[in-house]
Order: structure tokens, then sequence, then C-alpha cells
């Protein structure tokens, strides 16, 4: 299915947004998700359906596309000249009907009692430019309910507009002399219940935007020029004009504009923007750059490898956007809420106003009441509970170097208990160095070497580097492989210059049906904490190769802190457990499950789920793909340039293990938030409801329209506020 994420117009609540989703949902080759915050829709959809299908879908359902998402896009200016005209005339209209109510002096030539035709009709005309204001409330409130899927607006609509008709047919009355309804005018409340909707929107928006901040700074971290080398000379180009193997210029203070090679020069380059890590990284010939890193202090010559939507920044933003795009299960109840939420209101407004006319309340405080019920109900609270701390916490996922592929998982992460490591590459660096080579056969060290970096020149394992690494400071040609094979757990094997040749561990002789007659020596080998590499050639044991890592540096204290926040902590490994073994009591890991295949790997994470653990693995991200995919939650420590290949669910970014304890606690934090928010959202509206029924009228508690229009305006406040606070948490 192919994917797209479509900006939304005309979304104001989560009745909206679960009404669309809904709608989108029932139409059939689609699967999406709408996003209440960021106005957008990620939605999968099969070949055979169009974007312009979609945007027809879109529209049927009251809504309007604005076409795919584009993070480079400027935001549209914000219209403070509109609001400050519109603010001034609100207080005009509010002092001219309330002032004689709070002892201000009243203007003489609109004075209630002595002119009530001439303040009835002033109030109406002034009324009326809110209906120009607030145009968009009444035609997505109608559009809505035409369309089966009423919202917030609608209840906003059918509110003010009954207030202002009310008042219509009062002024038409007072003008027959009938003036007693000029104290049962309600033009103010119209107004500023329509003021307080914008207002709370505006200051909505600009909350939300700073929701999307991480999206931005990445954005705009790639330049808009390069440095194009030209034979010798050099010239400045536009980012859109650089090619594919083009050769480019860094000088130091620059930043890298696209993804590339170094093919001349070293330097040290700060790649915070992406690993969430300020020190700066030693680079020299053969190293890759990411495009926006800074080239501190060295002069380098680097070839372009991918531009434009290829490029790691890119598929970054991408991964960011589609997570805040998806949905957390605990989401769903909000949504469930919100699609019965609006009719409920509707319902319960109505029962009010009969049973005040019921209980002999004037026709005025009925529809009132009748008013205020609509305008105080609030889904707009609900709506945004969950969303918005997500989209917060995905960026600051982003910044700390933290890829989040679904915004689910961040409330997984939260339940993890058991935390599995994989070895090599994840509780050390990979950065293997061969330590020792013991030869058995007529073969030279050099010609071993020769067929075993030959063979591993065409794995991704990290003990391949090792070979590879130590093949080039001998200068060693390596040869032509055919037949070439991965033995899953074992090693490899192919045939080089007519030999079979196989490279692997002690599994290799099960395999091979020989008896391994080395045991002695590979003891002696695993008590240095060696990783074993047997090279067999045409059945003959030739070689036994030591290779040593070096664990990270975080390693220990990411242990000690997932130990103190209460995680049990397994290192599971291919490797043998003499070398497990030394490694875990190096980092203090006691439970080691060594000498495991990789599909052994895979059954060991799913007994520790059955048995009702809630696991992540963290791995390489490739080597352990299937281990990653079986957890619950799957973690690839990435060399921050392979990401769309990556199939974990969360990748980071950097070699710093501690961000997975960064991880735990904005999960933490963020469920904490969302059942916060959940609370809030609910507790408002179970305790104003009935208020603005009128349910304490006999205590002497009144509720007017313009009262409910600012309640319903700083719930939704209290969620952005509540939500914000997660930006103020400390992490490691």
């Amino acid at each position: 299915m192919k994917k797209v994420i479509l900006k939304i117009d005309g979304m104001t609540c989560s009745a909206c947004s679960s009404g669309l989703e809904k709608y989108l949902n029932k139409q059939s080759g689609i699967k999406a998700n709408v996003n209440l915050v960021l106005s957008q829709a990620l939605i999968e959809y099969e070949d055979n359906i169009s974007i312009q299908d979609i945007n027809k879908y879109i529209k049927d359902a009251g809504f309007e596309s604005l076409g795919v998402y584009n993070p480079n896009e400027k935001r549209q200016k914000n219209r403070k000249i509109s609001f400050s005209l519109f603010s001034i005339l609100a207080f005009i209209i509010l002092y001219i009907s309330m002032a004689p109510m709070l002892g201000f002096p009243s203007i003489p030539f609109l004075n209630i009692n002595k002119f009530p035709e001439r303040y009835a009709v002033t109030l109406l005309l002034l009324t009326l430019p809110f209906f120009f204001f607030g145009k968009d409330i009444f035609i997505s409130g109608a559009r809505n309910l035409i369309h089966k899927t009423p919202n917030m607006d609608t209840l906003v609509s059918i509110g003010v507009i009954a207030s202002f008709l009310y008042s219509l047919f009062g002024t038409i009355m007072i003008f027959y002399h009938h003036t007693h309804y000029v104290h049962h005018l309600y033009f103010e409340s119209a107004a500023i219940v329509i003021y307080f909707i914008k207002l709370g929107r505006f200051i909505d928006k600009k909350s939300k935007e700073k929701t999307g901040s991480a999206i931005k700074e990445l954005v705009q971290i790639t330049p808009t020029k390069a440095l194009l080398k030209i034979e010798n000379d050099e010239k400045e180009v536009s980012i859109d004009e650089v090619k594919v193997n083009d050769i480019l210029i860094a000088k130091p203070g620059m930043k890298i504009a696209v993804d590339g090679i170094i093919i001349s020069g070293i330097t040290h380059v700060e790649e915070a923007f992406i690993t969430g890590e300020s020190t700066p990284v030693k680079k020299q010939e053969n190293d890759k750059v990411v495009a926006g890193s800074i080239n501190l202090d060295g002069y380098i010559l680097y070839k372009a490898l991918k531009i434009g939507k290829q490029s790691t920044i890119s598929e970054i933003v991408k991964l960011v956007v589609e997570a805040t795009n998806t949905k957390a299960p605990i989401a769903h109840l909000a949504d469930k809420v919100s699609l019965y939420f609006v009719p409920s209101i509707v319902a319960i407004s109505l029962l009010t106003f009969f049973l005040s006319l019921l209980l002999k309340l004037s026709f005025s405080d009925s529809l009132t009441s009748f008013v205020n019920v609509l305008v105080v109900a609030c889904p707009c609270a609900l709506g945004l509970a969950t969303p918005l701390a997500m989209v917060i916490s995905v960026g600051m996922c982003a910044k700390q170097g933290i890829l989040i592929k679904q915004s689910k998982t961040l409330e997984q992460a939260h339940k993890i208990n058991t935390i599995v490591f994989d070895k090599t590459g994840t509780l050390t660096y990979g950065n293997m160095k061969i330590e020792k080579i013991l030869l058995f056969d007529k073969y030279s060290e050099i010609e071993v070497l020769k067929y075993a970096a030959s063979l591993e020149n065409h794995s991704s394992h990290p003990i391949s580097k090792a070979f590879i690494e130590e093949a080039q400071f001998k200068k060693i040609l390596l040869q032509n492989v055919t037949n070439f094979k991965s033995l899953p757990g074992i090693g490899l094997s192919g045939i080089i210059n007519g030999k079979n040749i196989f490279v692997g561990n002690y599994k290799l002789f099960s395999n091979l049906n020989i008896k391994n007659i080395y045991e002695k020596e590979e003891q002696e080998f695993r008590s240095t904490g060696s990783s074993i590499v047997y090279v067999v050639i045409n059945q003959n044991i030739v070689a036994l190769i030591g290779i040593n890592d070096i664990v990270r540096k975080s390693s220990k204290n990411t242990i000690s802190k997932l130990k103190q926040l209460g995680k049990e902590v397994i290192m599971l490994t291919g490797d043998n457990h003499d070398t497990a073994n030394k490694i875990g009591n190096k980092i203090g890991i006691p439970n080691i499950i060594a000498n495991v295949m990789p599909a052994e790997k895979v059954s060991t994470i799913k007994n520790l789920m059955k048995s009702g653990k809630k696991v992540m693995m963290i791995g390489d991200g490739i080597n352990d793909a299937p281990s990653l995919a079986s957890a619950d939650i799957g973690v690839s420590v990435s060399n921050g340039t392979d990401i769309a290949a990556n199939s974990s669910d969360v990748i980071l970014m950097n070699d710093n293990l501690e961000k997975i304890i960064s991880l735990l606690i904005i999960s933490n934090k963020t469920i904490k938030i969302i059942k916060q928010n959940l609370f809030w959202a609910f507790f408002y509206n179970v305790c104003m409801i009935p208020i603005a029924a009128g349910v304490l009228v006999p205590f002497g508690i009144h509720m007017n329209p313009m009262i409910a229009g600012f309640a319903m305006m700083i719930s939704s406040f209290t969620v952005i506020l509540n939500s914000l606070r997660l930006k103020n948490i400390s992490l490691i």
C-alpha cells in the first residue's frame, strides 16, 4: 500500500478528527489515522486509489484537503490586526450591555431604560460583524451536521444562532412597545461566545505550533547552498543543483550540504541534531557525513551520495511526522467518547430546555440554559488530551536522537519490565580487532587472512569489519568469491580459487561432520574473553582466530540505572559462554543466554513474553532484525545513515545506551500527562454541564453563555499547558 500525509482544513475538535477518520476507514482500500493537533491525516491506500479520490472522500466528509504535507512550507502569518480590532469591538459590546450592572456609567444616548430601541439596534449592529468573524464556525458546524458528523462548531452554531434569533425577536417586540424585552437580549452573549471561540483557537494554534518545533528545527538544519568543486576551482550552488556523485567542499565552520562520503581530508563534525550528542566526531577518508552536520576544524572533499528525499534528515522528518500521525491505544478512548459526545450534548441541551419550561421557568431563562449547555461542553479538551502529549514527546525523543516509528511504542514503553541486550555491536562497540591467529596447516597467516577476509567482505556482521580492516592494514588483495552462503548462527561459506572455504564458530564442525581437535586452544582464547573464529579449507582446520571487542562506555551505567528502575536485564548473544560471561561480569549483567542461533533468539524472546513479561530487545538493527521484530518493542543502535532500511520500532541514532533510560522516562511522563489530561477533560464536562443546565440555580449559582464560552476555552488551555510541561522534564 502507498502512504501519504495530507493537511486537513476544517477540523476543530475531536469529533471532527474521529468523524473524518471513521468516514475514511469505511472506504474500501483506505486506512487512515487523523491527527487533530497537527491537522493532518496519515493515509495508507491501495494502488487503484488516487490522491484525487482521497481528497474527494475528505470533502464528502465535510472537510477540505490542503494537499500533501510539506515540512518546508512556510506557515501563514497570524491575523493579529483582526484580533485586535475584534477585541476592541468585544470590549465595546460588553461595556454597553453590562456597564449599568457593574456600576459603571452608561453611555447617555444608549441608556437601556430611556432609549431601548436605540440600545437594542446598536447591539444588533455591533454583533453582526462577529458572524462574519466566525463564519468558519458556522460553515463547519452546518457542513458537519449535513454529513452526520456534528462537532463542537455544530454545538456553538446552534447555541449562538438560537441566542441571536431570540434577541432579534426581542428587538422587534421592543419596537412594538414591549420594552421589557430589552432585559432579555443576548446579542452580547452571541458576539462574545464567537470571540472566545476564535480567541481560543488563535492561542490554541500558537500552542500547537510549539509542539511541532522539533520537526521545524530538523527541516531548517540543512543548508540551502553547497560548495561545488569544479576541477581546480569551486562554485557556490543551490542545494537543488547538487547531483549524486558531485564532489563538494566543506571548509571549517560550514555545514555539510548533503549526505556523502569523505574522499579527502580529516576533520571533526558535530552531529547533535541527529544523535542527540554534542561531542564532536572525528571523520576521515571513507567515513560518511550527514547533511546539516557542522564541519568544525578541517578542510574536506566529499562525494554526494543521498540528496533531497533520500537524505538522512528527510528520513528522520518523515519518521517523526508519521509517528505523530499514528495513534496510541490510549487515544481510542477519547475517540469513542467523541463519536457520541456531540449528539449526547444536543440531547442534554434539548432536555434541559423542555424541563426548564415544564418547571415554569421563563422562555428566556430556559433558552439561556439551552445555549449554556451547548457552549460549555468541550470535546476539544478530550480530543487534545492524547495527541498533543504524543506530538510533544515524539519531538522530544527526536531531539534526543531517539526515533520512534509509531506513537503506540511510546505508550508501550512504560510497561516494559524486561530489557534484553544483544552483545556484539550493542553492549560492545562492534569495533572488533583480531587479537591472535593460530595456524594449524601449511597456509601462511597472509593466505588465511586473504581467504577469510574475502568471505567476510560479503557479510554485515561486526566481526567482518575486523577481517576487512586487518586485510587493508596488511594490504592483502581480496579474492573473488563464488557460491557464497551465510550460515545463520554459524558463519560463512564460499568457493575461492576452487577451494571450499568455511569461516565461523565451533558449530561448523557438526555442520561439516569433522572433529574439533583444538578445543584446548579454543578454551585458552575464551579465557581471555575473545570471540572464536575457525577457518576451514577443504574440510581441514587451518586456523583459529581470536577476536576481541571493546565494551561501550555507556553500557555499565545503563545497566545499573535499569536495575535501579526495577527492570530485569538479560544478555542474549550468539557468542560463547566464556566471552559473554566475561563481558557480563564487567558491566553487571548476571543473566546471560549465550551460544544461541538467530532462530533461538526469537524463541527466547517469545518465551519471555509468554511468561507474562513485557520485553524490549536492543540490537544492531539488521543482524538482530527477527528478534527485534518479535519483542514488544525492538530498539536498534544505528549508525545514523541506514534509517530507511531499519525494521525496529525505535532507532537510537547514537551509541549512548543511556538514551534507553531517556526513552523510558519520556514514556512514563507522557502516560502520566495523558491520564491527567483525560481526567481533567472528563472532570470539566462532568462538572460544567450540570451547572450550565441550571442544576445549581436554587443555590444562587448562575451561568450565562459568555461565561460558558470562556470556561470552554479555559478547559482546552488546561490540557495544552499540562501537555507543554513535558518539555521541562529532565533527561539523561
